[in-house]
């Protein structure tokens, strides 16, 4: 064969496997998936709603386009706490809140965000996947035709805002506070009113004095809000969400219609979207700390909640915790498992962080 010859019959050869591949897509392709997901905050939440985002954007990118995710911000497909019941109901197949929003439907929901004085939200990563949590949440949402996933970490939290100082527990009572969950409920039994106020919501009840107090995650979200020109005194720890995990919410129905593929994608973006969320708390938490303690010092003080007042709440948060246990089967199994798991990790905790922890505060 001469060279000219090797030359021409290669060409051809090329040409036919090229318009192969041209008409490849059209053989293989498959039909794409759009997903919709609204969520309970505000668009001016960068983290929150950006966790959202992130992960449609994962969901996108790994799956070359085949499952596409419309992310929406509350009050744009419905209202904030709204997103739960449209998705069980299938009018959305998706979106992202806080599992503690649902107590009254099942009071089993608020574990998997948060507990007061329970873990951080290391220690409720490992519940979910190394302990007994995911499997429990995935039964407790199957009730209501919901798959859930972890989202977001955004803890340990800050206390709250309040409009005048607090000294000890007996100053809760008669206050009217934006507080959910677990931590609600402690407010409720020291004599305060609770009001669940979706994020957006919060400054305006404030200013107006629907509310006397609020608390909602730290100061990067907080300054977002402009929670620091409705009240003057800003405290910490945030004993009431030592560990919040935000979550993702997809409906079984449109979960197990997709190719097995798809749906691995959708548990590895929210995976992802978890590990990302961490470096970007503490590093935007960080400089509005600094903002806090710089900018608006004349209006803003932080405080440090007295170690009696913490006291008193950790006793009360403990029988709050069991009373609500016993509230129905599936709480009580729930609230088993996280203390159990939590008792465990503690103990690790001792010697790891929280001997660190004490050096460096030394």
């Amino acid at each position: 064969m001469t060279r000219r010859s090797f030359i021409g019959k290669s060409a051809a050869v090329l040409a036919t496997a090229g318009a192969g591949v041209v008409h490849a897509p059209y053989v293989i392709a498959q039909p794409k998936v759009r997903w919709r997901m609204p969520t309970t905050w505000p668009a001016s939440l960068d983290v929150l709603q950006g966790a959202a985002q992130r992960f449609a954007r994962l969901v996108e990118e790994m799956s070359a386009g085949r499952l596409a995710i419309e992310v929406a911000p509350a009050g744009q497909m419905m209202p904030a706490l709204g997103v739960f019941d449209a998705c069980a109901q299938g009018s959305v197949e998706s979106f992202m809140g806080a599992s503690y929003y649902w107590e009254k439907k099942e009071p089993a929901t608020q574990w998997f965000c948060t507990v007061p004085f329970g873990m951080n939200p290391q220690g409720m990563q490992a519940w979910y996947f190394e302990g007994e949590g995911l499997k429990l949440w995935e039964e407790t949402y199957a009730a209501f035709g919901l798959v859930p996933r972890p989202a977001a970490p955004v803890a340990p939290q800050m206390a709250g805002w309040f409009r005048k100082k607090i000294n000890t527990v007996a100053d809760f009572k008669g206050l009217k506070m934006r507080i959910p969950g677990l931590g609600g409920q402690v407010v409720t039994k020291l004599g305060g009113s609770v009001v669940l106020t979706p994020g957006g919501e919060i400054f305006a009840a404030l200013e107006r004095g629907v509310i006397d107090a609020s608390e909602w995650i730290g100061p990067h979200d907080d300054l977002k809000l402009g929670l620091q020109n409705t009240a003057r005194y800003y405290y910490y720890p945030g004993w009431h969400e030592p560990g919040t995990t935000l979550e993702f919410g997809f409906n079984k129905k449109a979960y197990d219609a997709l190719p097995v593929d798809l749906r691995r994608i959708v548990d590895h973006a929210a995976a992802a979207t978890w590990a990302y969320t961490i470096p970007e708390w503490e590093a935007k938490n960080a400089i509005a700390l600094e903002k806090l303690r710089t900018e608006y010092k004349a209006k803003v003080e932080l405080l440090a909640l007295p170690a009696p007042i913490l006291r008193d709440l950790r006793k009360l948060s403990a029988d709050v915790v069991r009373q609500e246990a016993d509230k129905s089967p599936m709480a009580k199994r729930v609230y088993v498992s996280f203390t159990r798991f939590q008792a465990q990790v503690g103990a690790w905790g001792q010697y790891s962080e929280g001997a660190y922890q004490r050096l460096i505060a030394g």
